[in-house]
């Protein structure tokens, strides 16, 4: 059923094939087709946009009009077709050209990290990819029940130890609430609860002011989607020392 909303746009005129907006949409609904990007189907698009920064001609654009619903199974259904299929990688959606930071790890490693022991290696907790908040789409796979980690992007060097006491087990996002789009994130965070089956979202961020805004988009990404969501606020020294947890109520 077609339903008036948003969805990329390609004006072919300044499109030049490059292929950089290909990885950079994560649910696979760019491909380039006779030298020129096209969404493959309207189901695959979900009009956020991750892609328009990618462009180097400025060819992508997102409008309003009649579309058939994003649809986030057959999403799901297609690139698990692709990651099946005998070309794929554990990369997924592959392209040539593009970003490699936008290319989508569904799982690798154990996901658990060890205590850190003087001269020996010590093992990530990470367990996909990416982890940016603008490039993680909603209908990413690893989201999908996840209890999720929001971080600050100055946390990791700050705090000597998160992947052993934070990151385990979670699926992490990460972002600067100063410098990046504060309505985007809510916006992301918002169909991320609404689409995911999120358990619990985690926030840590940095004793400085600016971080202070992270946990407060989270917090209206929540209430925006209507679905009841625990939420915990950590905020971590400049010295690597965790100085508060409180929950938030969304």
């Amino acid at each position: 059923m077609k339903v008036i909303r948003k969805i990329i746009k390609i004006d072919e005129d300044l499109c030049n094939g490059c292929g950089n907006c290909v990885p950079a949409c994560a649910e696979g609904a760019l491909e380039i087709i006779d030298g020129k990007a096209r969404v493959i189907a309207d189901i695959y698009c979900d009009g956020l946009g991750a892609c328009l920064g990618e462009c180097p001609t400025g060819a992508l654009k997102i409008e309003e009009r009649p579309a058939d619903e994003f649809d986030e199974h057959a999403v799901e259904q297609m690139l698990t077709e692709k990651q099946a299929s005998p070309e794929a990688s554990r990369v997924l959606p592959m392209a040539a050209g593009g970003c490699p930071s936008t290319r989508m790890v569904q799982s690798f490693g154990s996901g658990s990290a060890t205590a850190p022991v003087a001269g020996e290696p010590v093992e990530s907790a990470l367990s996909h990819w990416p982890v940016q908040i603008m490039l993680v789409p909603p209908t990413a796979p690893f989201l999908k029940g996840a209890d999720l980690l929001v971080l600050a992007d100055c946390v990791p060097v700050a705090f000597p130890t998160l992947h052993r006491d934070f990151l385990q087990g979670k699926r992490v996002m990460l972002g600067c609430p100063k410098f990046d789009n504060a309505e985007a994130y809510i916006d992301k965070f918002e169909q991320i609860c609404r689409q995911s089956g999120i358990r619990s979202i985690t926030s840590v961020v940095m004793e400085v002011p600016c971080c202070a805004a992270l946990p407060v988009i989270v917090q209206k990404g929540i209430q925006r989607s209507g679905v009841k969501i625990p939420l915990e606020e950590v905020v971590i020294s400049v010295r690597g020392k965790i100085l508060q947890r409180r929950p938030i109520a969304a």
